[in-house]
């Protein structure tokens, strides 16, 4: 299950979506997440479907790879499932005691799903595509900005590439733990859930203590580099628009405008 998780990792290929601007991969996702709650109707999703399938393709990134890390989520995915189909009121379509399925609750439920998987692709397609180095140099180029009202800009973009980084190296190491502990007796898989969750505690204890065994290190090797912040900081490889960046652009545009116009016309 910790494998699975595909979010925060790279993947290294040699394709148009690789070689675009991280900001033009921001601006995308952040597209493309708004476009999901715009769409609300069969049709929407399908063009929603097939924008994302176009993606997935130009990014050279093999499907099963992608989809593997909805296979972290399905325990989420279960619960919004079943929450909003017992807990949405409307015409009741089955009933069983105080358990009552309607056909909205149905509706809202298979919505939520859809908006839950494309969000996960979606940004992980962002992050499969980007190394951490890139989303920093993106991030801080495109909020920028907002350093004339004195946010740190640089910091904030400097831990979210952090703890992007770090989430494929602590489940490598919660994964080494369990292997660990495994070979000594413990059992992760039996039980019922309540059972599980009380024999994941001993993973906390070793998982935090080597957390913060590599902030620490993290942070003396940035002291020992003398880093400072972004004030007066020049980048190896500084950002430019390319000619595809502006090309992508304006697919971006005429894909929000298809979203805006399907939910202002309820299609």
């Amino acid at each position: 299950m910790l494998r699975d998780i595909t979010l925060g990792q790279y993947y290294p290929a040699d394709s148009v979506l690789h070689k675009l601007d991280p900001r033009t991969k921001l601006a995308g996702t952040m597209v493309f997440i708004i476009s999901v709650f715009l769409f609300h109707t069969l049709p929407g999703y399908a063009v929603a479907t097939l924008f994302l399938a176009a993606m997935i393709a130009v990014s050279k990134v093999p499907v099963k790879f992608m989809f593997k890390g909805l296979k972290a989520i399905v325990m989420i995915l279960m619960i919004t499932v079943v929450f909003n189909l017992i807990l949405t009121p409307g015409e009741i379509l089955w009933k069983l005691g105080f358990i009552k399925i309607t056909r909205e609750g149905i509706h809202l439920a298979v919505r939520m799903a859809i908006r839950l998987t494309y969000l996960v692709i979606g940004s992980s397609i962002m992050t499969l595509t980007t190394t951490p180095n890139q989303l920093t140099d993106g991030l801080e180029k495109a909020l920028r900005p907002l350093n004339k009202i004195h946010v740190p800009v640089h910091e904030i973009s400097m831990m979210m590439s952090i703890a992007l980084r770090f989430i494929p190296i602590l489940l490598e190491e919660t994964d080494k733990i369990m292997k660990a502990q495994i070979a000594r007796g413990a059992d992760f898989e039996n039980g019922n859930l309540i059972q599980k969750a009380k024999n994941m505690v001993p993973l906390l204890v070793p998982l935090f203590i080597s957390a913060f065994r590599r902030a620490n290190d993290l942070a003396m090797a940035m002291e020992a580099r003398c880093y400072h912040g972004g004030d007066h900081r020049t980048q190896m490889k500084p950002l430019k628009y390319a000619a595809r960046d502006r090309a992508a652009y304006g697919i971006l545009g005429a894909y929000l405008a298809v979203a805006i116009v399907f939910r202002v016309l309820g299609i």
